[in-house]
């Protein structure tokens, strides 16, 4: 059996016009949709915010700028039927080419090659049946003045 640990993650919530760039994933188990903003685990020998940048450069190919810590969550759940454990540094950053917010959608790849889509979705995209992860994002975004 796999040792449990918690793993230290970083996202990125880049904001437009009331929207917030996720990307949407289903368990396999539960068959739950989900809404994840971009990022990944934070390397050893590396700033949370260091991670951001790389894991933004890595899957979508693009440059940031004006990244800022909003806070920290601390998301305790269930994904593909195995517990998980993680403390999530959340933070907010423009993107350098302005193009990009005209863009419904950007192509993105995970680290193992996989393509995903990234989509700018409103407040109201997320719900108890398909949630904003990690919980209390939307509460945080909310409080932040980014999400209504």
């Amino acid at each position: 059996m796999a040792e449990q640990r918690i793993r230290a993650l970083a996202l990125c919530v880049f904001h437009h016009n009331g929207k917030i760039l996720v990307n949407e994933f289903r368990d396999p188990v539960s068959q739950q949709t989900c809404f994840r903003p971009i990022g990944g685990g934070i390397e050893f020998g590396e700033t949370s915010a260091e991670t951001i940048v790389r894991e933004v450069q890595e899957e979508l190919g693009l440059s940031m700028t004006d990244v800022r810590l909003l806070g920290t969550l601390e998301s305790l759940f269930i994904y593909n039927g195995k517990p998980g454990h993680e403390i999530v540094q959340v933070y907010d950053a423009r993107f350098a080419d302005s193009g990009v917010y005209a863009q419904a959608q950007i192509i993105g790849h995970e680290s193992d090659g996989a393509p995903f889509t990234a989509r700018w979705h409103d407040h109201s995209s997320f719900s108890e049946q398909a949630p904003l992860v990690p919980k209390g994002l939307g509460d945080l975004l909310k409080r932040a003045g980014l999400l209504d």
